[in-house]
């Protein structure tokens, strides 16, 4: 799952929470004792997932990212590009009339090149709020584009909105 090893911890005294956090570059799942092995196992996945992608995603500069994107392929710059452990059903969004980018922390883990075309398809929508033709030419301007779509295609999630 991860560069991060991780220590499942049964608790007899934990009845419905799972927790965990990182210490030591390891994660450290607390779970209540007891579980079925499969939910056991769901609950880990989902709740250390949510741990090595808050992690990871510190490591990468996002408004410098964006600043060197703009510049290479002549797009705004955002007044504000953060990461968001909310978006769950987007790769990113972007609010055009206040030059705000969010970028979901599901893609703090994916090759720099895909990342680079989600916040390109961001950065696009600075200057062009919808997705016609204009907007188009501008995200095609990236090369891997195409690659980066049927990446996060087979990660079997939305396109980037």
């Amino acid at each position: 799952m991860s560069e991060f090893p991780i220590d499942i911890i049964r608790s007899e005294r934990r009845k419905r929470t799972v927790s965990a956090y990182l210490r030591a570059g390891r994660v450290k799942v607390m779970v209540p004792k007891g579980l079925e092995p499969d939910e056991e196992q769901r609950l880990v996945d989902e709740v250390a997932g949510r741990v090595i992608r808050k992690a990871t995603s510190h490591q990468v500069d996002l408004t410098k990212r964006a600043a060197e994107l703009a510049v290479r392929y002549d797009l705004p710059t955002p007044v504000e590009i953060s990461w968001s452990s909310r978006q769950k059903r987007r790769w990113g969004s972007c609010s055009p009339d206040g030059g705000k980018v969010r970028i979901s922390d599901r893609l703090s883990s994916v090759p720099g090149w895909v990342l680079d075309s989600v916040l390109i398809h961001e950065l696009a929508h600075l200057a062009v709020p919808d997705h016609g033709p204009e907007f188009q030419a501008l995200v095609g301007r990236f090369e891997l584009a195409e690659r980066a779509k049927g990446y996060l295609m087979a990660m079997g999630e939305r396109q980037p909105d």
